[in-house]
């Protein structure tokens, strides 16, 4: 009976929705059939106007003019080579020089980052082509200065190679106990980089950081048969991956750099500060024979050092130093840009992310820009004219625009339309192209001079627009509301086309709410899947609204809002959710007794904090592979934002195992076997917590899924059982 009227419900919504516009399908949704059309793989060229791309199927990598747009040349054509032949590529990069190209085929994922792959080289002058090495697939060759040598990785040892004569350089890599010239998990995953090779710059030496993991504990996790792909030697007894993965508090891999002389053949160990539990987040070459420059950090990630490094007699001395409030944010970290005569700086240690000028020695020059309102990225700094390009939300918290600051400080704004902005620089700094939308306007591109002048439009999506105008969907609105703590928070919404102010809506909060993120956005890629929020409008065809709220800890707001979160993950965001939820009963549409939430990753570790913060504001939620206790995830996250749980016992109390008692409301959790970032062990122990608390709920698993849940038909029943639970529960 129950189900017969679920069926009568939906028929009548599905009814309604035809007089408003086409229904939205869920399959169409999950198999991106409203994605944008969007430019990736541009390879500007250096000091020219000129930028490479693979061709559309994938046999050629061309080049072309920013300026016109049209084709200036080909590279490789994999039809026109001497020696080996193969029949398509994923990849490639380019000799300094120009005279060698390494072209990637037959790659295989390991982790976000990470891959290996057979490597072929290509020379340029005479067309010849040749595989890079016979031993089997390897990761991260990389060119030296001059273009003679290539270095790369394979079974965790590091080798060098002419294109002829191929020696290995270390022996004492080992799967789960030394690594050389590659990040540990963690270190690519948390750090955001895979490769920790570092040639001088005469090209006589190589320096490489070595992580020696052989005291990290190991995690292992169970992979089956399954499907799409399957595993078929899994089909009786299921096989396992074990890999190391260091916990909060626990041991992380100990790190040491080390260079190689091509020239003695000899190897040492840099004399480098660094205490036993530290970090060396990076290696920098430089225009330097007798320097490199390598990266260190504390392990509370609050302190930065860039030291300039010889190669030749591993002394090492310090050239920059940043204490920062609280901690050091990845994205800043990643962002410093080592050139000829500079190093360009992002650090928020004024209140904002903003960029500071050094010398290559370490001496500070200038602050470039200063105002209420942060870097997000930098495009580059053109030491001919002493220009710097940057984005920057200097409008709003919601939007991003592309500036230049001059030598002098003057920042001028280089796109003159409101809503998210991305630029990607010619090699000699004189054109940009811009990627632009807002939340109701697909991706649209179009190449600028670099005074902001409209050179050419390159292409929009107005087959997308034209696609989408059949099904009416709503717009999206921005809103703002001051909680009962006096914090202004900024908010999306969505409702449903024929929406009617008398009456009372059910009401679904999606959020991600981790360090730094932004859910409130005025860009297309906005809603948990993107295209213009499109699944939370498919929600409104069901008959719910949809509202987003960036709470404290949420980015583009300065340091002290971003920051506000330190120690107690969880604490101000929960309560921010809810007080969002408490806001929304009082509006006159919403019916206050059926608000539900979701989210995932950090926003389904949210999402179970919000439904026990007490106040009992939501009626259901929806929890995604959710972290459930900080001390299951890894050491290098969560200990940036909350320290050791020996130094911090109160702050990892904090989470969703110890307020399960006050879990309130309809859930459903959902989490991948195999996710190798917030590992399966969270739902199994938040799950027996609320059985022991006698809590009802619903989990579901998915065979050899990881953090990212898809494959086959599974993102369609993912998102068809979230969308099922809140019309189940709300309605």
């Amino acid at each position: 009976m129950k189900k017969i009227l679920l069926t009568c419900a939906a028929l009548l919504v599905s009814s309604v929705q035809v007089l408003a516009g086409e229904p939205l399908l869920l399959k169409e949704m999950t198999s991106n059939a409203f994605a944008a059309k969007t430019i990736s793989g541009i390879n500007p060229l250096k000091g020219t106007s000129d930028y490479a791309q693979i061709s559309t199927d994938w046999k050629r990598i061309v080049t072309y003019s920013f300026v016109t747009g049209k084709e200036t040349g080909v590279l490789f054509d994999i039809n026109a080579t001497k020696g080996a032949t193969i029949k398509a590529f994923d990849g490639y990069e380019i000799s300094n020089d120009g005279q060698f190209i390494l072209i990637q085929t037959a790659t295989e994922r390991i982790y976000r980052r990470s891959l290996k792959a057979d490597f072929y080289l290509y020379n340029v002058k005479d067309k010849s082509l040749k595989k890079l090495s016979n031993g089997g697939k390897l990761q991260i060759p990389t060119f030296s200065p001059n273009g003679k040598y290539i270095a790369f990785v394979r079974d965790n040892n590091i080798f060098i190679t002419d294109g002829t004569t191929e020696k290995q350089i270390t022996t004492d890599g080992k799967f789960n106990e030394v690594i050389n010239g590659l990040p540990d998990w963690v270190n690519e995953e948390e750090f955001g980089f895979n490769n920790a090779l570092a040639w001088g710059a005469d090209s006589k030496t190589l320096s490489w950081i070595r992580y020696d993991e052989s005291k990290v504990k190991t995690y292992t996790m169970q992979i089956f048969k399954g499907a799409k792909p399957t595993k078929s030697e899994y089909e009786i007894y299921p096989g396992e991956y074990a890999y190391k993965y260091p916990k909060a508090g626990e041991d992380n891999a100990k790190v040491s750099v080390w260079s190689y002389s091509l020239e003695n053949e000899k190897t040492l160990n840099y004399n480098l500060p660094l205490a036993a539990d530290g970090y060396i987040p990076r290696v920098k070459s430089t225009r330097f024979a007798d320097r490199i420059i390598i990266y260190t950090m504390n392990r509370h990630q609050d302190e930065l050092s860039l030291y300039k490094a010889n190669p030749t007699t591993g002394e090492c001395s310090l050239l920059i130093k940043e204490n920062a409030n609280k901690y050091v944010k990845e994205e800043a970290m990643g962002n410093i840009s080592i050139m000829n005569d500079y190093i360009l700086f992002p650090s928020d240690r004024d209140g904002f992310m903003h960029l500071y000028l050094y010398t290559i020695d370490g001496k500070l020059v200038k602050q470039i820009e200063k105002g209420k309102y942060d870097v997000l990225d930098v495009y580059g700094y053109d030491e001919k004219t002493g220009k710097t390009y940057f984005q920057a939300a200097a409008k709003t918290p919601m939007q991003r625009e592309v500036y230049v600051a001059d030598k002098n400080g003057k920042v001028s704004c280089l796109t003159p339309k409101d809503g998210w902005n991305i630029g990607i620089f010619s090699g000699d700094y004189k054109y940009f192209l811009n990627n632009w939308s807002d939340r109701n306007t697909p991706n649209s591109y179009a190449i600028y001079d670099n005074k902001g002048k409209l050179v050419r439009e390159v292409f929009n999506n107005d087959k997308l627009i034209a696609k989408l105008d059949k099904y009416n969907l709503p717009k999206r609105e921005f809103f703002k509301f001051t909680t009962s703590e006096g914090v202004e928070l900024n908010g999306w919404m969505v409702k449903p086309v024929n929406f009617d102010a008398n009456k009372k809506y059910p009401v679904v909060f999606f959020q991600y709410s981790g360090p730094g993120s932004q859910q409130v956005v005025d860009r297309w890629a906005l809603g948990s899947m993107g295209s213009g929020g499109i699944y939370e409008c498919y929600l409104t065809q069901q008959g719910f609204i949809v509202a987003v709220v960036d709470g404290r800890g949420t980015g583009a707001r300065g340091s002290e809002f971003e920051k506000c979160t330190y120690l107690r993950l969880g604490d101000l965001e929960s309560k921010d959710q809810v007080e969002a939820a408490l806001w929304m009963q009082k509006q006159p549409y919403a019916d206050a007794d059926h608000i539900g939430i979701w989210g995932w990753s950090f926003g389904g570790f949210n999402t179970l904090m919000s439904l026990s913060e007490g106040r009992n504001a939501f009626a259901a939620g929806v929890s995604v592979a959710p972290p459930t206790n900080w001390r299951y995830y890894d050491s290098v996250y969560t200990e940036r934002y909350m320290r050791t749980p020996q130094e911090n016992p109160d702050g990892y109390a904090v989470n969703p195992i110890e307020r399960v008692k006050n879990m309130n409301g309809k859930l459903l959790i959902c989490h991948g076997i195999a996710d190798d970032n917030v590992h399966i062990q969270n739902v199994c122990e938040y799950s027996e917590a609320l059985v022991q608390a006698d809590k009802d709920f619903r989990e579901l698993y998915y065979t050899n899924r990881n953090h990212g849940i898809f494959g086959g038909n599974t993102r369609n029943h993912l998102f068809r059982q979230i969308t099922d639970w809140f019309v189940q529960n709300l309605k």
